[in-house]
């Protein structure tokens, strides 16, 4: 962890004063320095998958219902998932109004085992979320150190038989440092989304 800290430190520190003049506009126009105008921005989401097309959180292995039908414990393909992203640029001018702090969660519901059981279930089954910090480095590129990580929930927080592929797979726990760019769309850009 510290070695990801250190690149993000010597890549901070590599910017100089020109980006300032590069053109990248002060987005948020206001009086206030902090919490300014619009200074939270985001959105939420609810989808609802149809049977037969449920995600798949690579919890479960696909024979689940061969094992045990519809009474097996492994049902790990969500029907329902719930899902936002918010943003923060609680800083309108000076060196620190580039900073932004980030967060996307993503909660799966439902109890479900393909070509056996299709409910309509929402029992929760895990928690994921992204979070971090990012740095506008222009008005199109983005910097951004991103930790992610899943809370399986209820049943899900323990092993569930021979079905049950174990914790550690996509939906797991590791950090990023990442790029953005950002490209067309329709008039200015105020936020990652």
């Amino acid at each position: 962890m510290r070695g990801i800290l250190a690149v993000v430190v010597l890549i901070l520190a590599s910017i100089s004063s020109a980006l300032a003049a590069d053109g990248f506009r002060e987005e948020l126009t206001t009086e206030r320095k902090i919490f300014p105008k619009n200074w939270v921005s985001g959105f939420v989401d609810f989808a609802v998958a149809p049977p037969h097309n449920e995600p798949d959180l690579n919890r479960c292995g696909a024979w689940a219902g061969a094992l045990g039908t519809t009474k097996a414990s492994c049902a790990a393909f969500a029907r329902y998932v719930g899902s936002g992203f918010m943003e923060l640029r609680p800083v309108a001018t000076g060196p620190l109004h580039r900073l932004f702090v980030f967060l996307e969660p993503h909660a799966y519901m439902g109890s479900n085992i393909p070509q056996f059981q299709y409910t309509n279930s929402i029992s929760p089954i895990a928690l994921e979320r992204a979070a971090g910090i990012g740095l506008s480095v222009t008005r199109n590129l983005e910097l951004r150190l991103t930790t992610h990580r899943v809370d399986w929930l209820g049943k899900y927080e323990n092993n569930l038989g021979a079905a049950d592929l174990g914790k550690n797979g996509p939906l797991s726990s590791f950090t990023t440092i990442s790029a953005r760019w950002y490209f067309g769309g329709y008039g200015r850009r105020m936020s990652g989304y």
